[in-house]
């Protein structure tokens, strides 16, 4: 691996998001619309694919959906648009019942998967003092981080940490500490959430000092969600070395605050970020020269009782593009 791999910069694109109205908002929602959308930004430079599913029935486009027959048509549908692209599948649900998104990772066995790391208040205020929704708490707790975590490996997916808040990144690194990532699963990854109302706040400055908390040898990214806020810090990401990631489930909005008609300007726009510093933008042929489809036929190995050698699970991302040593 040479020191231009490392420094290259893998883009993720957030296609959907959770509640986003395709009313209001040019989300994908259909299988067609989501393969369309995932091909913009698969040809400005995503390779990966953040997939939420909405239910398919008319007018009710707007509301999640855990249907895994829903998660088939649309992880197929994108990767037949997109060749060796890489889907992260969301899993975030409130409460015990986890049933949906674990059935749907079985189903669709994609290369990675969101594992929401630890639990938060998620809150809104609005400006007249009133909540913008009644206050819930998106809850994580370690067992229900281990449930996903341990679907993950009979299935051969790579977790995603999502840390909204600092606390969160520091409790990957128990949970590392405690064994709950196999090695077999591949590197430590960490999402650092900014931009949530009551995580943290999307401010370059609190970046700078987020990767002290990283385990060695791990690698990171940043999903950025608001406006004109997030593009700077967008381009501290770059310079520090994490990876890029966009979509209209982050923003509706471009540099320069005109709105994004769809997700190939968008992703357009954390590539040029990552050019700026002397980046270059790691492609789908690269990722995948390098281990990151493995992970389907590791999972399918262990269903049979057979075990692959190390270097053949899914090595996702961190593996191959390690954060400097100074980070």
């Amino acid at each position: 691996m040479t020191e231009s791999d490392v420094d290259k910069a893998i883009l993720t694109c957030a296609l959907t998001g959770v509640l986003t109205n395709p009313k209001q908002h040019p989300v994908p929602v259909t299988p067609a619309q989501m393969a369309a959308e995932a091909r913009d930004a698969f040809n400005a430079g995503a390779s990966i694919m953040h997939v939420h599913l909405r239910m398919q029935e008319e007018g009710l486009g707007h509301m999640p959906s855990w249907d895994p027959d829903v998660a088939e048509s649309v992880v197929n549908a994108i990767r037949a648009a997109c060749p060796g692209v890489i889907i992260n599948l969301t899993t975030g649900v409130i409460g015990k019942d986890v049933s949906g998104p674990l059935a749907c990772i079985r189903r669709v066995k994609p290369e990675i998967a969101a594992c929401n790391a630890g639990s938060l208040n998620y809150l809104k205020i609005k400006s007249d003092g009133q909540w913008a929704w009644p206050p819930m708490v998106f809850d994580n707790p370690v067992p229900k981080v281990q449930q996903f975590l341990d679907v993950m490996e009979e299935c051969g997916v790579h977790p995603e940490f999502e840390c909204f808040d600092v606390g969160i990144v520091r409790s990957v690194g128990m949970y590392l500490e405690a064994g709950m990532l196999k090695p077999e699963m591949g590197t430590p990854e960490y999402n650092f959430v900014m931009g949530v109302a009551s995580g943290m706040p999307c401010d370059a400055d609190l970046l700078a000092l987020l990767p002290r908390w990283v385990k060695p040898g791990s690698v990171w990214q940043t999903t950025l969600i608001g406006r004109g806020e997030i593009w700077p810090v967008h381009q501290r990401t770059a310079e520090l070395g994490g990876m890029l990631r966009t979509g209209l489930e982050d923003t509706f909005y471009l540099p320069g605050d005109p709105r994004a008609t769809g997700h190939g300007v968008l992703i357009a726009a954390p590539a040029a970020c990552a050019l700026r510093p002397g980046r270059a933008v790691a492609g789908e042929h690269e990722l995948a020269s390098r281990g990151l489809r493995q992970g389907r036929r590791a999972g399918e190995a262990r269903q049979q009782g057979q075990r692959l050698p190390v270097h053949s699970y899914p090595l996702v991302v961190g593996v191959v593009f390690r954060i400097h040593a100074d980070f």
